[in-house]
């Protein structure tokens, strides 16, 4: 985690201090306000990342948290960590027994700025916030980064320490699939059309699964799921509404880098040139966008096909579909229409969407 050094000399109100050094001899010369902790971090758009502290230029948008706390802080307060079923289920109890609403965020942690804009709209739309984090092993392949998938548990609770979270549900792969576990649910309808269930046929039945078992031990009345994910969105809106849960799944816009790049936990797997690369898929995805006003769907996205394969991408589909049920759609006059791919950049690989 690097060398120790002093905590510098900060007013409570937060901003630049030139008081203690670090080992290394630098000033130390800019703190985030309430998210200090006592590892060393980087926070860069709400999470938090291990790693050396860096001198920080003013204005950018980022911040270091210290290894020391500033006594002249306030600290923010990190939300309940709760580890086990009967836990959770007092605590949700509690929620319940004081008429207040629930709104579930479920993650598998790794969390960056998209995620605490998830978090945000929980705020908004419920009393109480539960944010779960569990790397789902049901939905991931053999050949797929479960392992390396990356988890950082102290990160993630200093993330989530300014939102106001009332509680971190993270169970662990027993709790979930205990010895003896023999249930799996396979979705239909818009989990079989040919996007990500072409490419993961695993995929669906390992989130439908684990969905479920959220939505029965944190017993929300909201859940907020991104659109990056559109497929899966849709997914989880019909498993709910079929299965008759009391549960209002709630769709979130997609949260973006600078240059478009659609926040994900997998872009730390891209290397310099491909982060510089890979924001190119927004673009393609855009530019046909645009296109299907003025010509018919397949078309369009056949161009964004042949556009990426060009800059270097490998393609695993480029499709318009219908908005609602991701059934292929010839124009706008069948119904909305949402552009969704998936790429391979390197080892990495990408998923975004964009309404057409």
């Amino acid at each position: 985690m690097g060398e120790p050094f002093a905590a510098p000399n900060v007013a409570p109100s937060g901003g630049w201090c030139n008081g203690p050094q670090s080992a290394g001899g630098k000033p130390l010369r800019r703190y985030l306000k309430g998210a200090c902790v006592r590892r060393l971090a980087i926070v860069h758009g709400g999470a938090a990342f291990p790693q050396r502290w860096r001198p920080l230029a003013r204005g950018n948008g980022l911040g270091s948290t210290l290894d020391r706390e500033p006594a002249c802080l306030n600290m923010a307060p990190q939300p309940r960590l709760v580890r086990t079923l009967p836990a959770l289920r007092r605590a949700v109890a509690r929620f319940h027994a004081a008429n207040e609403t629930i709104a579930l965020v479920p993650t598998m942690g790794a969390l960056h700025a998209g995620h605490l804009a998830l978090v945000r709209l929980a705020r908004r739309r419920a009393r109480r916030t539960i944010v779960s984090i569990f790397v789902n092993p049901a939905q991931f392949a053999p050949s797929e980064d479960f392992l390396s998938y990356p988890r950082d548990l102290d990160a993630d609770r200093v993330a989530l320490a300014a939102t106001g979270v009332d509680l971190l549900w993270v169970p662990s792969a027993e709790t979930m699939y205990p010895d003896g576990f023999a249930l799996q649910i396979v979705p239909g309808g818009p989990a079989s059309v040919g996007l990500e269930d072409k490419f993961r046929p695993h995929f669906f039945a390992g989130v439908a699964t684990v969905v479920t078992k959220l939505f029965l031990q944190c017993q929300p009345d909201i859940a907020i799921f991104g659109e990056k994910d559109y497929q899966q969105l849709k997914v989880v809106t019909a498993l709910a509404r079929d299965l008759d849960l009391p549960v209002k799944v709630v769709g979130a816009p997609i949260m973006r880098e600078r240059d478009g790049l659609a926040m994900s936990s997998r872009n730390a797997y891209l290397s310099a040139a491909e982060r510089k690369q890979a924001a190119l898929l927004h673009g393609v995805l855009a530019d046909c966008a645009h296109k299907i006003v003025r010509a018919v769907a397949p078309a369009a996205a056949a161009e964004g096909r042949a556009a990426l394969a060009r800059a270097g991408f490998v393609v695993d589909y480029f499709e318009a579909r219908h908005a609602e049920t991701l059934q292929a759609i010839e124009s706008r006059k069948e119904g909305p229409i949402r552009l969704l791919a998936a790429v391979r950049l390197g080892t990495t690989r990408l998923i975004d969407n964009v309404a057409a």
